[in-house]
């Protein structure tokens, strides 16, 4: 992808830094040291002619040495940088056009590339996988120990106790720690990295065209521990994935260092422009010359309180883009040629979809599209409504401590705490997670007029993702109770115990007949929601389910 309009509107640029943010380092930085490289006998040691010099293994492609300034950055744990936990033996091969070297690495069926450009303090990556013989697709820059602050402390993985599995840690204080707890969807960083002592060490995300997950997605982007920190590129990862798993060459994503400031934001997804590699021969890379652009010129029928995003998708690659908040008008430039379906998101929840085709070189331009106003269920009169229909739990108590927290942290309100309509505060009093083993059967209070006690009613709960087939069964006034509802399709892996919500947002909805109201309209009635499912273990790895939003419709 290429193009500004394709970022999202308010995006703050991911500067994770010890240090203020200074002015990004220029691309080039001049260096006596001629561009080249070398072989040392283990390692093709390629120098940019800048400030950088880094070694990669002429027997696994693993990335040895990455000496900025002369200092070693490259060693976590003893460990190189690569593609998942290293690849093991590989064919490496190097070879310099004019102004670049690639260094090409192939294990199996699965292809990677370093390159890198004179008078940069960069390495450009690219990664091509074509099967499952590598089961996820990451690349981890292994950082020694103490070469930067810890200044994200809740990815801060050293911690005295471990909670869960063995990646999830609690501190003497209560709270808790994971690599997992990212805070980011992959829509709202460009990059991640450390700044310390007047250097910047980053990675400059891909567009992820062939990751998969989509534009909220969550997942792993850095962690510290006793042993020295690791910055992560995933491509693909299996844990909450709602999605299959896309093929094919992806990237460039960026090793940059600075002089302690952002990178270039000439670096950025959805800006990187890399002329310069259309002659090097990697297999599966695609030009500016063969993509097309989707561009609508307003989404009408929006709750303008909301932000919209533009989706593309099919099972070769994934793209989106921000609605314009005045008219709705979008651009997705950059995009494979290929039949799309494109969804129209109200925060994230799906509201729209249709089919766009695209073509190399062309522009597919779309009239103006109208949300039909029955595809977003706020729209619905209700009697009361508790939440708001966007697709996440955002509002609900404990909602944003969840993306980069345990349930059990010591920063978290109670699990437990019933609900009274019509006091106020209704959202902020209601957990915007349900277990079985924690909080299940949890009370709301409400009155109804003579009238509508008088008439059945459909009551609502949407989720956005649920763990071990979690799922909500109602009860009313101890009266009337209902079937239990099949599960709809989320993933099978952890994902409210690791920072993410997101799943298939799913509807359920209760047929409650009017016999099941109370017809003294000075009393209460009381709906109880149970969790229910025969899988799960205890405690927070119970089945459970996040909250979208509930309401009584009309």
């Amino acid at each position: 992808m290429s193009g500004s309009a394709n970022r999202p509107v308010g995006r703050r640029a991911f500067v994770l830094a010890a240090t203020a943010a200074g002015t990004a380092l220029t691309v080039g930085t001049a260096h006596a040291a001629a561009f080249g490289y070398s072989d040392d006998g283990s390692n093709y040691v390629v120098d940019t002619g800048a400030q950088l010099v880094f070694k990669v293994s002429k027997s696994t492609g693993d990335l040895t040495s990455l000496a900025y300034r002369g200092t070693e950055y490259q060693g976590y744990g003893g460990m190189n940088s690569h593609i998942e936990s290293g690849l093991g033996a590989s064919t490496v091969g190097i070879k310099q056009s004019g102004s670049t070297i690639l260094v090409s690495v192939t294990h199996g069926t699965l292809k990677h590339y370093y390159a890198a450009r004179s008078g940069e303090n960069n390495v450009y990556l690219w990664t091509d996988k074509a099967d499952t013989s590598v089961s996820a697709t990451r690349y981890i820059v292994r950082v020694k120990k103490g070469a930067f602050l810890n200044d994200e402390p809740d990815s801060y993985t050293y911690a005295p106790t471990t909670i869960e599995a063995s990646d999830v840690f609690r501190k003497s204080d209560g709270q808790t720690r994971s690599k997992h707890y990212s805070k980011r969807r992959v829509m709202d960083y460009d990059y991640v990295g450390w700044s310390a002592g007047g250097v910047g060490l980053w990675i400059v995300r891909s567009n992820h065209e062939k990751a998969s997950g989509g534009p909220f997605y969550r997942s792993l982007l850095r962690h510290q521990s006793a042993d020295g920190g690791g910055l992560y590129e995933i491509l693909y990862y299996g844990q909450n994935q709602t999605e299959a798993q896309r093929f094919g060459l992806q990237g460039p994503y960026v090793i940059a260092f600075t002089d302690g400031g952002a990178p270039s934001s000439a670096l950025f997804p959805g800006t990187l422009t890399t002329p310069w590699a259309d002659s090097l021969g990697i297999p599966g890379y695609v030009p500016a010359s063969g993509r097309g652009k989707v561009a609508g010129v307003g989404i009408s029928g929006r709750n303008t309180a909301h932000p919209y995003t533009v989706g593309l998708a099919n099972s070769a690659a994934q793209y989106w883009g921000s609605a314009r908040s005045s008219d709705g008008y979008f651009s997705v430039p950059g995009v494979l040629p290929g039949t799309y379906t494109l969804t129209v998101f109200k925060g994230e929840l799906a509201v729209y979809t249709t089919s766009v085709s695209v073509s190399a070189g062309g522009t597919t331009t779309l009239n103006t599209i109208a949300l039909p106003s029955s595809n977003d269920p706020a729209n619905a009169n209700a009697i009361w409504r508790i939440g708001d229909w966007n697709g996440t739990p955002g509002g609900f108590k404990n909602a944003d401590l969840m993306t980069y927290a345990h349930p059990s942290d010591a920063r978290a309100a109670s699990w437990t705490g019933n609900v009274v309509i019509g006091g106020g505060g209704e959202t902020a009093a209601f957990p915007c997670y349900l277990w079985k083993d924690v909080n299940s059967g949890l009370l709301v209070y409400f009155k109804l007029t003579a009238a509508q006690a008088a008439a059945a009613h459909t009551l609502r709960i949407g989720v956005t993702t649920a763990y071990a087939n979690g799922r909500p069964q109602v009860t009313v006034n101890d009266s009337w109770t209902s079937a239990v509802p099949s599960p709809p399709t989320q993933p099978n892996t952890r994902s409210l115990t690791n920072g993410s919500y997101r799943g298939n947002n799913h509807t359920f909805t209760y047929s409650v007949p009017a016999s099941a109201w109370k017809t003294d309209t000075s009393q209460y009635n009381v709906l109880r929601i149970d969790v229910v499912s025969g899988s799960g273990a205890t405690g927070f790895l119970s089945a459970g389910t996040a909250i979208d939003a509930l309401d009584l419709l009309m």
